[in-house]
């Protein structure tokens, strides 16, 4: 169902056949001068990261092994999918800062266009979903370098996005690229 509704808003957009697939929770590790590795600028949030080091830390260390033990094998819930590189500014970043904003982001792209598109609340039924909204994209020939293989957009200053794409999402994403 939103597969295909984010297909269709940006194919009516670009006027040209585009390729969907479903970020799912975008929370790369930052490796930016001046941020930390879950994307917080470094010296704000004082008081939030002391409380999350004394309380959360600890408690996740337990959850970890209980989810090692039960599971069979590593478990760490504090772990990161994806990572950016990158100036403080640079243009990956803001689209990795944008993807942290999105409930639901769906990278939508082409021969010319590439967008980030979010879909809302995942648990909101289709009929009281907001409509599809476009979060950030760049054209053609501004448009950033995308390796569908190794799973990166790579933008003109540098700054690298590595994503994460579930077994599902890899399966379609092979399957509707080799339709084309």
């Amino acid at each position: 169902m939103y597969r295909k509704e984010v297909r269709e808003l940006v194919e009516n957009q670009w006027r040209e056949t585009a390729t969907v697939v479903l970020l799912g929770e975008m929370a790369p590790e930052y490796r930016v001068p001046g941020r930390r590795t879950d994307g917080t600028v470094k010296g704000t949030r004082l008081v939030r990261r002391f409380l999350r080091n004394t309380l959360l830390v600890p408690i996740g260390a337990v959850v970890n092994i209980v989810l090692s033990i039960g599971g069979g094998g590593a478990a760490n819930i504090f772990s990161r999918t994806g990572r950016i590189t990158g100036t403080e500014n640079s243009a990956g970043v803001t689209f990795a800062d944008t993807c942290r904003t999105a409930h639901t982001p769906w990278l939508a792209f082409s021969q010319s266009h590439l967008a980030l598109v979010d879909t809302g609340d995942p648990y909101t039924t289709p009929g009281e979903a907001l409509p599809a909204k476009v979060l950030w994209q760049a054209t053609a020939p501004a448009l950033p370098r995308m390796s569908i293989a190794n799973r990166t957009i790579t933008w003109s200053d540098g700054s690298e996005l590595r994503y994460h794409l579930s077994i599902e999402e890899s399966r379609i994403l092979k399957n509707s690229l080799g339709a084309t």
